[in-house]
């Protein structure tokens, strides 16, 4: 039964991020609606259904990290953490500041935090790397939307 607490506890820390990020930047999440986009661009109530799962999936693999017995757990968590933390900033940067050519450079070093982390998580728990491959793509497709966003909008 503890296992299963720490597990909900681990999700739950990944979606409270994601809410936490959602609930200060909710009033500024029209703007995407009002935005020019580059071709591919979801609908905006996609977004909530990617990232829930996404912060699933994060919770999940993180849990299997702590609960490892592994030498590395300690710094594999410190990079799971640190890139939710850059995940966090992006969001405000984007949509509260509309800095747009910031947000890539966020991305940019997001996206290497998740490439970092999946790299440690791998090292402990193969299972756990793979589980965060769909965030790094969905990294890599906001990195576009991003830049189509910058170059659309400027």
């Amino acid at each position: 039964m503890n296992n299963k607490i720490k597990l909900l506890i681990s999700i739950l820390i990944a979606l409270g991020i994601g809410f936490i990020s959602a609930l200060f930047t909710k009033d500024s999440m029209e703007l995407y609606t009002n935005l020019e986009l580059p071709p591919l661009s979801p609908p905006s109530s996609a977004f909530p259904i990617v990232w829930n799962i996404l912060y699933i999936l994060m919770g999940l693999s993180s849990y299997m990290i702590y609960m490892s017995r592994n030498s590395l757990r300690t710094p594999a968590l410190g990079a799971y953490f640190l890139q939710l933390v850059f995940n966090s900033i992006w969001t405000f940067v984007f949509f509260n500041s509309q800095k747009y050519f910031l947000g890539i450079l966020v991305l940019i070093i997001l996206i290497i935090l998740v490439l970092i982390m999946i790299s440690c998580f791998y090292q402990i728990d193969k299972k756990s790397g793979y589980l965060q491959l769909p965030y790094a793509l969905w990294l890599l497709f906001a990195l576009y939307l991003n830049i189509g966003i910058w170059i659309l909008n400027v």
